[in-house]
Parts: structure tokens; sequence; C-alpha cells
């Protein structure tokens, strides 16, 4: 019989064997014990089972058929809690062995017939520790690329962000404004019920809905007087620049719709796409409501902010036409609360 050749890191393998036969217990205990290897047995599948979930092991040695719980049983209650776990199956002969389809629905790895030469189960076990060798590896792989991916998306994120205020250093009378949508997002999703995912896609999508804006020449950007045809359309195109500009990046990719059609109506009449009602993503309909209602409030180089009275008579005039219906009441509902105004007070802007 070989002898097992990773003495440098046997310690670090934990393994279990389960079998009601106290003597296939003690003999793999002996057998692999010779090949450097320790095994904790269990007579008990139960007792075992919440060792498992106590503790991390890399092989379980599983006897099929039991007089408490079989073996397949034993495996559908470890798969609950742990995917990973290496199994190979031992069986009296190999007419008791389980059906392969059996063996693939529950992840089992490979099994082997008990016999008084215990080589195969040796080989079996070596190969079994090689292949969690090389999943230790992957996994280590896989948490420094997602560390290193961590990494560059943080480092992308910090970049728009300065393009973010870059963009309202253009227009000073937008300070402000992103980070006042995405507090308004956020506080009308609550009201509406929608999941934490939602309101943090929601936050960020507030925060860069108007990015696009640094490709807006300053003069366009910043004219105290109305727009012309050429100009509204050169404005016109900043959500479809946003959207480029966030494009690449994975982190953003939910709130590239944000992005790209908070100036959608509801009617169809909006801009880039031109969307009609529910065909506009549900979250950017949120944005649109609190991006035109912070636009209404906020003084604008081209006039001063327009009363609260006016903006709700506005909303309110707007439903089913440029904003959901549902969304715009449900923001009027809150638009004179408390948490509005401190939004307000929180991120106003002064020289």
């Amino acid at each position: 019989m070989r002898k097992y050749q990773h003495d440098a890191v046997q310690s670090d393998y934990k393994i279990m064997a389960i079998d009601d036969d106290l003597g296939i217990l003690d003999s793999l205990k002996i057998v692999l014990g010779r090949n450097g290897l320790r095994v904790d047995t269990f007579q008990n599948p139960v007792e075992a089972i919440d060792r498992l979930k106590d503790e991390h092991y890399d092989l379980l040695l599983l006897d099929f058929i039991m007089d408490e719980m079989n073996g397949n049983q034993v495996v559908q209650n470890i798969r609950i809690f742990d995917k990973n776990l290496y199994i190979l199956l031992l069986t009296g002969h190999k007419d008791l062995a389980p059906p392969l389809q059996t063996l693939k629905e529950l992840d089992i790895q490979g099994y082997c017939e008990k016999s008084d030469n215990l080589d195969q189960l040796v080989l079996l076990v070596e190969s079994a520790l090689k292949s969690v060798d090389q999943m230790r590896i992957i996994n280590q792989i896989n948490e420094e690329l997602a560390e290193k991916n961590a990494e560059l998306e943080q480092a992308y994120l910090d970049t728009v962000k300065i393009l973010r205020q870059t963009v309202e250093a253009k227009d000073p009378y937008t300070r402000g404004h992103s980070d006042r949508v995405s507090a308004f997002a956020v506080l009308l999703g609550r009201k509406l019920g929608l999941s934490e995912n939602d309101l943090e896609t929601l936050r960020v999508g507030g925060l860069f809905h108007d990015i696009g804006k640094i490709g807006i020449p300053d003069n366009v950007l910043t004219k105290d007087d109305r727009l012309t045809e050429n100009e509204f359309s050169q404005i016109k195109e900043h959500p479809t620049i946003g959207a480029h500009i966030l494009g690449n990046a994975k982190v953003f990719q939910d709130i590239i719709p944000i992005v790209k059609h908070h100036h959608e109506r509801y009617d169809g009449h909006g801009y880039p796409s031109n969307l009609v009602g529910e065909d506009i993503p549900y979250l950017v309909r949120i944005v649109t409501v609190v991006d035109t209602f912070d636009a209404m409030t906020s003084n604008r180089s081209y006039r001063k902010a327009l009363s609260l009275d006016t903006v709700k008579k506005e909303i309110q005039k707007c439903k089913g036409t440029q904003f959901d219906p549902v969304i715009a009441q449900t923001f009027l509902d809150i638009i004179d609360s408390d948490e509005v105004k401190e939004i307000q007070e929180q991120f106003k802007y002064s020289e």
C-alpha cells in the first residue's frame, strides 16, 4: 500500500466517515491513519450532520445502507447547507449502489465497494484530496480576482464621481441636484415598498443620472436664456452620453436604464427612445418624478425656483402624461413631509 505523499499539508484536511458498522469505521481509521490521514468517525448520521453544520470538512466517506438513515437521505440533508463537500459513497456490493442519476442529482462525486482490501478506497481518497486541492486553488484565485475586480470597480466609481462633481462645477445652479434626486428617489421608493436592492439602485442611479452632461458644451449648459432648437437637441443627448460613459463597467449595469431614460414621458413623448407607459422601467419612472420636482423647486440660470403650490399643481396636471399616475400621486402624498424638507436642507446649495 502506498504512502500518501502530501505529508506537508496533511493536517489541513478534515475527513469524516459515517457508517453504522463500528468495525468498518475502525478499519478506515487504521488504514487511512497509516497513510497520514486523520478521520473523524460517526455511527449516528444525525450527529454527523450536526457536526458538519458547525465545522468544515473536506471529504466525507459515507455508507449508503444504514439502519437509521440511508446515505441518500444523509446527502440530501447535507446539500441543504453545504454544496461543496466532496462525498464518496461506500457500498457493500455494486448492486446496492444508487442509480447514476441519483449520484448526479445529489452531487456525489464517487462510490466504492467495501472489501477487506481497502487499496481502492485509499486511491479514491487520494484522488478526492487532489480535487480538494484544486478547488482550494480555484477558490483562492476567484477570491483574488473578486478583490481585484472590486478595486477596479471602486476606481471606476471614484472616476465617475469626479465627473459628476465636474458637471455640477460647470453649472453651479445644479449643484446638489443629483444628491437630492438620489435621496428623493430612495424616499419615494420606500413609500412604494421596494426592496433594499431596488433602493440601492435608485440611490446610485439618482447620483449619476445626469453624468452625461459632462459632454454638453458649457455655453449651452449654463445659458440663461431660452435655448435654440439646436441647443436643446444638444441637451437631449446627455442621457445617451451618460449611458455610454457607464456602459463598460459592470458595477453600473443596473443604473444605466435610469441614466438613459430619466427624460422619457409616460405618454411616449419623451427622449431619447419615446418609451410609453410601462415600457419605461419602473425605477426610471420614480426618478423621472423626483428629478422634475427638484428641477422645479431649484433656482436655475434662466428662472427662480417655483413655489411648492405651483409644483404640486404641475405634477398633478402631468399625471398620466409626463408621469406614471400612481408614482406621481404617491410622491404628492409625501411632498409636504418633513422628510422632503430635510433632504432639501441637507443638500442645499450655498455660495
